[in-house]
């Protein structure tokens, strides 16, 4: 797998594990997750970064942002019980179904 993507995916898992600690520091009133959200947040800015010295914004930022909801929506289900509907799940698929176009066929993704 080349370089950014592994910086792209280490930045998803990161962000990942910010937004589910962010869920649990229950609005900053716990401090452990409250300190989680920060670190988390913080190396998935960097790593973020780090991905655009090899690929354009846009298209970073689409995986980035389009897998994380995918996770994270996946993690609300797991983890904290929550529910999606119909068409929350179509729309995750559809989030899916983009980010394949992207890596699949787009040319966009190398500077």
């Amino acid at each position: 797998m080349p370089m950014p993507y592994i910086l792209l995916f280490f930045a998803v898992v990161a962000e990942t594990i910010g937004t589910t600690a962010l869920q649990a520091s229950q609005q900053f009133t716990r401090i452990g997750p409250s300190i989680v959200v920060v670190i988390a947040y913080g190396l998935a800015f960097y790593l973020l970064g780090m991905t655009l010295k090899f690929m354009p914004v846009g298209i970073v930022y689409a995986l980035w942002s389009g897998l994380g909801i995918v996770l994270i929506a996946a993690i609300g289900v797991v983890v904290f019980n929550q529910k999606l509907d119909l068409a929350a799940i179509l729309g995750l698929v559809m989030i899916v179904a983009g980010i394949a176009v992207i890596h699949l066929f787009s040319n966009s993704t190398t500077h």
